[in-house]
């Protein structure tokens, strides 16, 4: 498998012992995959941040928000019938599926791009109401006419689904609510309108027909959305034969649209690799790379609270206009990352 991507020598830039965990009583378990803007002349991440307790040999436990917003911990004997613990990532108990860790979102910011710090005066993003009551995750930062928008995943016990808040200064947020429903994630709006309408990718999910593909998306105010066609699907026995979801906003460059996103295999591999859309017509796919452009391969990459992970949803253009300085996380536990050149990646593609 090719990989294209410069790593940061200075990888992992955070680890959960880097943050102080929000409330007594629980510890910072992950960081993951950042949102990422500039703002104010800084590099900023939206950075998940999932907290659980200390785990006992004879318990499992994990938080959840009550609709209210107060934090809840449930505690399951292992040895309880009723539960099943085999994934580290959730728990299912009495027939209900819990995540193992609650995650919120929080700002750091950089002046180098490298060393990031908590700036004062900025809270933390929580979930609020009873869609949001498993926690908020792995944001993407869009910013359309100094309006930044922010979509998410909201997980509750009703399922999993995309909600949204926008801000201007990043201290007030206007809450949009859930704006694709259950069961959906990885939205990320266009940072550009064409022809005059918001454009979205996102990842509905089936379990019976269907999988888990990129679907496309319009909207006339960034909020009500329409026109939904599915444009990137799972691929046999390839890298990304299990499910493909989206990183970032695409980036506009003279040969299409490109986007960056995540494709997994059945062993829970999930690699990064790049596909392009028509500037006037995103719904036409041009070109998609056959081989992944960064496959997990470093030690914090491999191992980690869900190993053999490289997954992004942020990144920033540099000046030179072929740089792509994107962040990522590393095997569910580290935020890294890593540079790359887009004529390497138009050149993966054959365009």
């Amino acid at each position: 498998m090719a990989d294209i991507a410069k790593r940061f020598p200075q990888n992992p830039l955070l680890s959960p012992a880097h943050l102080k965990p929000s409330l007594d009583g629980l510890h910072v378990a992950c960081l993951l995959n950042p949102g990422v803007f500039k703002y104010e002349g800084k590099t900023w991440l939206l950075v998940r941040v999932a907290e659980r307790p200390e785990q006992s040999e004879v318990l499992v436990s994990f938080p959840i928000l009550t609709a209210t917003g107060e934090t809840h911990i449930m505690e399951i004997a292992l040895n309880d019938a009723d539960l099943i613990a085999t994934d580290a990532r959730v728990v299912r108990y009495k027939g209900v599926d819990y995540l193992t860790t609650l995650s919120h979102l929080r700002l750091l910011c950089s002046d180098d791009g490298v060393k990031f710090y908590e700036p004062e005066g900025y809270k933390y993003l929580i979930g609020k109401g009873p869609l949001q009551t498993f926690g908020i995750e792995d944001c993407r930062v869009t910013n359309i006419d100094d309006k930044f928008y922010l979509t998410f995943t909201a997980v509750s016990d009703s399922g999993v689904g995309v909600g949204m808040r926008t801000t201007t200064d990043w201290k007030t947020f206007e809450e949009h609510g859930m704006i694709l429903p259950p069961h959906n994630k990885d939205c990320a709006i266009f940072e550009e309108k064409i022809n005059g309408m918001f454009y979205a990718l996102h990842r509905p999910s089936s379990v019976d027909i269907g999988g888990n593909y990129i679907w496309l998306a319009q909207s006339p105010d960034g909020k009500h959305w329409g026109n939904h066609q599915c444009i990137v699907k799972t691929r046999g026995d390839m890298w990304d034969r299990t499910r493909v979801g989206a990183g970032c906003s695409p980036i506009k460059t003279d040969k299409g649209w490109l986007e960056i996103y995540h494709g997994a295999n059945h062993e829970h591999q999930y690699c990064l690799g790049a596909f392009l859309l028509d500037l006037n017509d995103p719904y036409k796919v041009i070109a998609r790379t056959g081989e992944p452009i960064m496959v997990p391969s470093e030690p914090y990459e491999l191992t980690g609270f869900f190993g053999h992970v490289v997954f992004t949803n942020g990144h920033i253009l540099e000046d030179d206009g072929d740089t792509i300085t994107m962040y990522y996380g590393a095997a569910d536990e580290h935020v890294c990352g890593a540079r790359f050149s887009m004529k390497e990646i138009f050149a993966a593609m054959g365009v």
